[in-house]
């Protein structure tokens, strides 16, 4: 009977380290794309702030004709 507990034993722990790695892999996966979410974040902030230093330093239009000052 203690052959028995033991590969019972044997094949729980075996599942057990299958499981463990499978997430691992997901959360190691889901770490990858939150990275690259934060990463084009940033890019779409940098030039979104590139473009209003753009706007700010681009001198006024002109007024229209035959419009008041």
């Amino acid at each position: 009977m203690s052959l028995n507990k033991a590969l019972l034993a044997l094949a729980l722990a075996a599942a057990l380290t299958a499981c463990t790695k499978t997430d691992e892999a997901a959360t190691d996966a889901a770490a990858t794309d939150a990275a690259a979410t934060v990463d084009a974040a940033a890019t779409d902030a940098a030039a979104a702030v590139e473009g209003a230093a753009a706007d700010a330093a681009a001198p006024a239009a002109p007024a229209a004709e035959g419009e008041k000052k």
